[in-house]
């Protein structure tokens, strides 16, 4: 329909988004996730539930010859009592694939947390208004993306355009499936273009579709299913820290379980580069397994930093750190890939290693910041997608 200001009014619809696995219809609009439902009902964590419906990597997208744009969205900003206010969620516009303009929307529902206690308080909000206006004009028409904020839940309201729009084409760019942790979902970065998985993909010229959840990465199961079942060319799982902050699991865990992550995901993907990508370098928790813990004097300080809180002498009894878990994930992949070509390791301290750490050393102990995640995002491309790299493109 068309509105007072001659703006047309369209539905946001689950054939404008990329990146997302289902779409929930809420009292306010559309809601992307990136587990569908059957698996986020197999263990309700809400570490997993926040973090999934966390739309890092998903974006509207559609052609048109519109030049100015309007996204109403209700957004959930995430508050840390006692720590530094987060900065707004940042919606990236990328215009015939180049970054064209970046926004954040005020206001939205909140959800306040206390770290020390883990307690929540969830406060309603009212929806926001993104605008872009100044888009190319011409006859022709452009392929328009609105990269949702990747750390902040967003419902989807309506799309408000100057001229028609319509879902954009399949295209023919490879699919990069992507699991990881917080690191991958993008904590820190600055853009939700920016988290080292957006970066490798643009690089590498393929779609992404990023399972990276905060605190997340933890060989379930049904994260190995929805995997299988979610089609793409080219796959890649990063294993290791939050198995340790977590102190999921001991080795006589963690191997079989990495065993059976991959044996279901080749299930779905016989065939395609399957690339598993060991830890960054993060020192905290090198020699020291877990459970990791918030650093309650850097709290009381007014920032926030992780520790390591397990015993070094534990690792005998088969305690997991990444040093542990590095030499395993080799082992398991040279294990299997003479009967499987297509497996590839990667050591997550190409990525980011001591040097690395001695020139952008991880804020919070834990997880890079945004220059890093442009290191480790240019490093991956510059590996994983060369002519002798895992996801070398047809013909390399």
């Amino acid at each position: 329909m068309h509105t007072g200001n001659a703006l047309i009014t369209t539905p946001v619809t689950a054939d404008l988004l990329r990146g997302a696995l289902e779409v929930e219809r809420t009292e306010n609009g559309l809601l992307p996730h990136r587990l569908p439902a059957w698996a986020r009902a197999q263990f309700p964590d809400p570490q997993l539930a926040m973090a999934e419906a966390q739309p890092s990597g998903v974006r509207v997208a559609f052609r048109t010859r519109a030049t100015a744009v309007e996204l109403y969205t209700l957004p959930t900003k995430r508050i840390y009592a006692g720590a530094p206010p987060r900065p707004e969620g940042v919606y990236d516009l990328v215009v015939d694939g180049r970054l064209s303009g970046q926004a954040s929307v005020p206001g939205g529902a909140t959800v306040t947390v206390d770290l020390a206690t883990g307690a929540t308080e969830r406060r309603p909000g009212p929806v926001g208004t993104l605008r872009f206006a100044g888009l190319p004009g011409g006859t022709e028409a452009k392929d328009v993306e609105i990269w949702l904020p990747h750390n902040e839940t967003t419902e989807l309201i309506a799309l408000r355009t100057d001229a028609p729009v319509e879902p954009a084409p399949a295209g023919d760019r490879r699919v990069w499936l992507h699991h990881g942790s917080s690191i991958s979902h993008g904590s820190n970065a600055d853009s939700p273009t920016a988290t080292w998985p957006a970066l490798a993909a643009s690089r590498g010229g393929v779609d992404l579709v990023n399972l990276g959840f905060s605190g997340g990465a933890l060989l379930d199961p049904f994260t190995a299913r929805v995997l299988r079942d979610t089609p793409a060319d080219l796959v890649s799982i990063k294993i290791g820290i939050n198995v340790v902050n977590a102190d999921l699991m001991r080795l006589r865990a963690f191997t079989p379980a990495v065993h059976g992550f991959l044996d279901t995901v080749r299930e779905g993907h016989p065939t395609a580069p399957l690339l598993v990508i060991a830890p960054i370098l993060c020192p905290i928790h090198e020699d020291t397994p877990g459970p990791g813990a918030f650093d309650l004097a850097a709290l009381e300080s007014g920032h926030v930093s992780f520790r390591a809180t397990g015993d070094p002498a534990e690792r005998a009894a088969g305690k997991l750190t990444l040093t542990v878990i590095r030499e395993e994930l080799s082992r398991i992949v040279q294990q299997r890939a003479a009967d499987d070509p297509n497996l590839h390791y990667l050591d997550g301290r190409e990525l980011y290693g001591a040097a690395d750490s001695a020139e952008l050393p991880l804020p919070d102990r834990l997880h890079p910041d945004a220059a890093t995640h442009r290191l480790i995002g240019e490093r991956f491309a510059g590996l994983a997608f060369s002519a002798v790299g895992a996801f070398a493109g047809p013909g390399a």
